[in-house]
């Protein structure tokens, strides 16, 4: 990595935070609610879990109680990578959805086992220092007496609300006037404070075994869905390490597949083919490369990766040097291009990071997928559902073709930066898609530019739609636009604020402490002491 720049050359000016404990999240009342246990005498796990629990409650536009998780922890020693996705129900297999014209994207038969609170539960068991109960407190806090709802979410809010107000128990948990709250309303959500005490009082158990279970299953049963109590006490969440790829003297990693991280390791592995430092930053030749890569990177993602298990290939497959050259050279730097999948050799989303004094450092993850997701709420829980169902498919002979007890391709991707055998970063950036690609656009912006954390979140983005056609933010140079058009990228250029283009933290080891980055896309606070 190249001298850090301390300069902040992009519009948002927001300023990092420098301290020996950091927290950062997408909403500033779940910051603070991580900050709490640190001040408390816990640690970044502690941390991190708070303020998770507490974002399903102050940020349900991006996830809930029902979501799924990812994490990455830097324990002081050693990294450890966290899967909490769940499993498709028994009954789901191919015919199942044939019958359904289809896999939906809302409703009951999108649902996979939610995931969420078996990350709690392990991540707390394993590496916390406070009791399990105390991390809720704040988030059931703000449950039964609620709080003032945040700009961004507000506005997220109501452009949910058409598609999902007649999803089974949505109207009545979050359109309690007959519509979505507005910003610096005060919303609350009872049911949900309920549900937390049960699951913090069991450590998780009622959520997948006991009264919450049978809830759950109850109601699926009541809108002839498919999920019963066995699916749910089948879950496990399962620490799967992770896969990395070096790239300028830093090496990102990923949690493996299911999820599509390996997208980013791909996509750096196909770039350090190229030299982007002599590229000016944000010009057309880097963005362009960079779109290339990416687009290589998601080809191969959407036709191999899927639960490991069903995998044709493995991402040591997907990693492989001599293959990663061969698709480089495919890289037209006068055209934008197409591609299809390569042939490897064969063997709604809040993201937070947290990082303590003893050197303990945390990158999570957690969503209900399509904002709300499903958009079921079961009814007197206040448990919003995932629709990670969505996330599969039928087509016969794909490794990510729907079957029972199988987890689907994942988006929600936590990352972490080491640097010679040393922990750097946690890193992360939420929004579908998108997420991969931030992490790829982050590290060319820190790895080749140099640039401090809190510019390379501030710097425009790209987002690859499909084929052709790139959204971009409307802060790149003109020309850089320009001549991005005339290689036949087909821009939309979208205005400052809107979302997909996802929202960024960053927790960069300095000396004696952290420099703490947040994301101006969002509500973001970055918080330390």
């Amino acid at each position: 990595m190249t001298q850090l720049d301390w300069t902040l050359p992009y519009l948002s000016q927001r300023k990092p935070t420098l301290a020996a404990n950091v927290v950062s999240t997408s909403q500033p009342l779940a910051a603070q609610a991580g900050l709490r246990m640190l001040l408390d005498g816990g640690n970044a796990v502690d941390a991190a879990v708070a303020a998770a629990i507490t974002l399903t409650i102050v940020e349900p536009v991006s996830n809930g109680i029902g979501s799924d998780a990812f994490a990455i922890v830097w324990d002081g020693k050693a990294l450890h990578g966290l899967n909490a996705s769940g499993r498709s129900p028994a009954a789901w297999t191919p015919d199942y959805f044939a019958r359904l014209g289809g896999i939906p994207e809302r409703g009951w038969n999108a649902v996979t086992v939610p995931g969420a609170v078996s990350a709690w539960v392990e991540l707390s068991k394993r590496f916390g220092k406070l009791a399990f109960a105390d991390l809720f407190a704040p988030a059931i806090r703000y449950a039964r007496e609620g709080y003032l709802v945040s700009p961004t979410v507000a506005r997220l809010w109501a452009n949910q609300v058409p598609i999902l107000k007649d999803q089974p128990g949505f109207a009545r948990a979050f359109m309690p006037d007959g519509r979505a709250p507005l910003a610096a309303e005060r919303f609350a959500m009872p049911d949900a404070a309920e549900t937390l005490e049960l699951v913090a009082d069991s450590r998780g158990r009622a959520f997948y075994e006991g009264e919450l279970a049978a809830r759950l299953a109850a109601h699926a049963s009541a809108c002839g869905a498919a999920m019963t109590h066995a699916d749910l006490a089948a879950h496990g969440c399962d620490w799967v390490g992770t896969v990395s790829q070096k790239y300028r003297g830093l090496e990102l990693h990923e949690i493996p597949p299911s999820g599509q991280g390996i997208v980013a390791l791909v996509a750096l592995g196909i770039l350090s083919h190229f030299d982007l430092r002599a590229m000016p930053v944000d010009g057309a030749d880097s963005v362009h490369v960079q779109i290339e890569a990416v687009k290589l990177a998601l080809a191969d993602a959407m036709r191999f990766v899927a639960d490991p298990g069903h995998m044709e290939v493995a991402a040591r497959d997907l990693l492989d040097p001599a293959y990663l050259a061969g698709r480089a050279k495919l890289v037209d730097m006068q055209r934008a291009q197409d591609f299809g999948h390569g042939a490897p050799p064969r063997g709604g989303t809040v993201y937070l990071i947290a990082a303590d004094a003893s050197g303990m450092m945390v990158s999570l993850i957690q969503s209900n997928y399509m904002g709300f997701g499903s958009g079921v709420v079961v009814p007197g829980t206040g448990i919003s559902l995932q629709n990670r169902g969505a996330g599969f498919t039928t087509r016969e002979g794909h490794p990510n073709r729907v079957a029972p007890a199988k987890r689907p391709f994942h988006t929600i991707i936590p990352g972490f930066v080491m640097q010679d055998g040393r922990p750097l970063m946690s890193l992360g950036l939420m929004g579908g898609t998108m997420q991969a690609q931030g992490h790829t656009q982050l590290m060319v912006r820190m790895g080749d530019y140099g640039q401090n954390p809190q510019a390379a979140i501030d710097g425009p983005r790209f987002r690859i739609v499909k084929g052709l056609e790139v959204n971009v933010e409307t802060h790149f140079p003109a020309a850089t636009l320009e001549a991005l058009a005339a290689r036949g990228h087909r821009l939309t250029p979208i205005a400052e604020g809107y979302m997909d283009f996802g929202c960024s933290q960053i927790a960069m080891r300095l000396d004696g402490g952290y420099l703490c980055a947040s994301d101006a896309r969002r509500d973001s606070l970055a918080v330390g002491y």
